[in-house]
């Protein structure tokens, strides 16, 4: 199970499978029945302790079990669902430390399902959801394009800025808030971020980083990225810690982070991300967001951000953008 999920959920963040949840009628009730079949085959093995064929089936529905437990996610979900992977591979390894006998195996297995389990539950409660809404909930289904269009017109209109006009408005900004997310992880643009800081520090500018417990992909993505990075760990400021900041920061840079910045998880019942603690970038004075398009995140969600009368987009990849910004605040000087 552990290693057919894996391999759906690498799929799903390579983009080899749609990021959305894949759905079909009557799919939980499937999922619970050939869990059912396996435990029941388990069962029936070790009070009969014979060799049967039933071993064999009960290994393949536990592939397709695996597969069927992912496939339904979306990968908005992905974090909270590799540490749930991380956890089913700890609990495997300590059932066969029980079967080996090996008392080492079974103390790093229970250590390793019980993390991954608390991790994941921490993460669920970060985004204000359930367990059993991530694993059955189909959360992130997509919008069709004419949907969308719609939408984002009733919404109003987005502008955009150049590197050149951002560079501008760096030169009277006190202070600085940078929100990292996948667009950031996906250009590869943690180090163009990182040059960008300490640019900004050299004119007396105060930067800080603002970390959303569920942005990127996996459990403590942007911290790792910020880190290899060279970033200073006491720059790096949690959701709750960092909010009551977002007031008083000149400007915020949103560094391709969407679902966890968008002002719909607080306003709108109708949303499928309200109640998700977010961060709440739009109480900044101004707001640019580098993004390569108007495409929704994972989740499927319009973010409600970029129509704000304060917020500027700027287009293109994260890293060259950042490249032509750094250029351009270099020649200020």
């Amino acid at each position: 199970m552990t290693f057919t999920g894996s391999l759906i959920a690498a799929a799903k963040l390579q983009e080899l499978l749609p990021g959305r949840p894949i759905t079909y009628r009557g799919q939980n009730l499937l999922s619970v029945a050939t869990l059912g079949v396996v435990a029941a085959i388990a069962v029936f093995l070790v009070a009969t302790q014979t060799a049967s064929p039933l071993f064999y089936l009960m290994v393949g529905l536990s592939f397709v079990f695996g597969l069927m437990l992912v496939v339904p996610i979306g990968a908005a979900d992905m974090p909270t669902v590799i540490a749930l992977l991380n956890s089913y591979g700890g609990l495997a390894d300590a059932s066969m430390g029980f079967v080996l006998t090996n008392k080492i195996q079974i103390i790093t297995g229970s250590l390793d399902g019980t993390s991954g389990f608390l991790l994941a539950l921490l993460m669920c409660r970060a985004m204000n959801r359930s367990a059993v809404n991530v694993l059955f909930g189909a959360f992130g289904q997509v919008a069709s394009e004419e949907q969308a269009a719609l939408a984002a017109a009733q919404k109003g209109t987005v502008r955009s800025i150049t590197a050149e006009e951002v560079s501008v408005l760096f030169e009277t900004a006190g202070s600085v808030i940078i929100v990292p997310g996948y667009g950031m992880a996906v250009a590869q643009a943690q180090h163009a971020v990182a040059e960008m800081a300490d640019t900004l520090r050299e004119r007396g500018v105060d930067v800080k980083y603002a970390i959303h417990p569920v942005a990127g992909r996996m459990p403590g993505h942007m911290n790792v990225l910020l880190a290899e990075a060279n970033v200073p760990y006491d720059q790096l400021h949690e959701m709750e810690e960092i909010n009551p900041s977002f007031s008083e920061a000149d400007i915020v840079l949103v560094v391709g982070a969407n679902d966890v910045t968008n002002p719909a998880a607080k306003n709108n019942k109708s949303s499928p991300l309200y109640g998700m603690p977010i961060l709440e970038v739009d109480r900044a004075k101004s707001i640019i967001v580098l993004k390569r398009s108007m495409r929704p995140g994972f989740a499927g969600v319009d973010n409600d951000l970029y129509y704000n009368e304060k917020c500027m987009m700027l287009f293109g990849d994260a890293k060259a953008s950042l490249t032509r910004l750094i250029g351009e605040m270099k020649s200020l000087l």
